[in-house]
C-alpha cells in the first residue's frame, strides 16, 4: 500500500526515472562503441543524475513537511527497496546492444521533453523551476538519440536490423508513459502535474517523423507492460539496484 503524499509520490516518479536511467547508462562507461560516444553517453547519464537530485531534494522537503523528517538524496537512492521505486518500466530495461540502448533513450527522451515542457508551466513554482532547467538538457538528449536512430536505421543492413529489433522489443513498454492514475489526476486538477494522456499525440508525431527518416517501421500499438509507477517492476530492476546500492547497504552511514 502506498502511503506517500501525492506530491511526494509524483516527485519520486520524476526522480526515479532519471536515477535508474542514469545508472543504466553508467554501465556503458569504458565500453562505448567509440571514445566520443562513450563520453557522450556518460554525460547524458550525469545530466539525468543531476536532474534526479533536484527532484529528490524537493521530495525531501515535501516529506519533511508531511512527516517531520525528509530523507536525503542518498537515502532515496540507496535505502529503498525495489517496490518503493516509481520509475517507468522502460528505463530499467537492460542495455543490450548499443541499438537497444539508443532505442530506449530515444523513446524516453521524446516523452521526457514533452513532460518537462508541460511541467515548466506548473503552478508549483519549484517544479516549474526544475523542469525549465532540465528541459535544456533533455532537448539535447532527444536530438542526440534521434540522430543515432536515423544513423543506425538508415545505415547498413545489420544496423537497420538491430535498430528495428530494438524498437520492436521496447515498444511494449511505451504505453505506460501515457497512463494517468488518481495521483496524477489530483495534481493535474491543482495545476501541479501534467496529464500524461495529453502527451500521446505529440509523442506519436515526433517519434513517427524520426522512424520514417530512419526507414524504420512503427510497431503496432497494443498491450503494454505497466506497473512501474506503482512499484511493480520487471525482473531487471532488482539486480541493478543490488549493484547500485551495495556499498551503502554493506557500510551504512560510512564517511569517505
Amino acid at each position: 500500500m502506498n502511503a506517500n503524499p501525492p506530491l511526494l509520490d509524483y516527485l519520486l516518479r520524476l526522480a526515479d526515472n532519471g536515477l535508474v536511467l542514469a545508472q543504466r547508462l553508467s554501465e556503458w562507461v569504458g565500453k562505448g562503441p567509440v571514445l566520443e560516444e562513450d563520453i557522450a553517453t556518460t554525460n547524458v547519464g550525469l545530466d539525468l543524475l543531476g536532474q534526479a537530485r533536484l527532484w529528490f531534494a524537493y521530495a525531501s522537503e515535501v516529506e519533511a513537511a508531511a512527516t517531520g523528517r525528509g530523507r536525503s538524496e542518498d537515502e532515496f537512492a540507496f535505502r529503498r527497496d525495489g517496490h518503493e521505486f516509481r520509475n517507468l518500466l522502460l528505463v530499467e530495461q537492460p542495455n543490450g546492444s548499443y541499438a537497444d540502448t539508443i532505442a530506449r533513450q530515444f523513446l524516453f527522451d521524446r516523452w521526457h521533453v514533452l513532460m518537462l515542457r508541460g511541467l515548466a508551466a506548473s503552478g508549483d513554482a519549484r517544479i516549474a523551476e526544475i523542469a525549465q532547467k532540465s528541459l535544456k538538457e533533455a532537448s539535447y538528449h532527444a536530438e542526440r538519440s534521434a540522430d543515432w536512430v536515423i544513423r543506425l536505421g538508415d545505415g547498413t543492413d545489420e544496423s537497420h536490423r538491430r535498430m528495428q529489433q530494438a524498437i520492436d522489443e521496447l515498444w511494449r513498454f511505451t504505453g505506460e508513459m501515457f497512463d494517468a492514475d488518481d495521483i496524477e489526476l489530483a495534481l493535474v486538477e491543482r495545476r501541479v502535474a501534467v496529464d500524461p494522456r495529453s502527451l500521446r499525440e505529440p509523442w506519436n508525431a515526433a517519434v513517427d517523423a524520426v522512424l520514417a527518416e530512419a526507414t524504420l517501421a512503427r510497431p503496432p500499438d497494443g498491450w503494454s507492460h505497466r506497473g512501474g509507477r506503482k512499484g511493480v517492476h520487471t525482473e531487471h530492476l532488482g539486480p541493478m539496484l543490488a549493484e547500485m546500492q551495495f556499498l551503502q547497504r554493506a557500510y551504512p552511514d560510512a564517511q569517505w
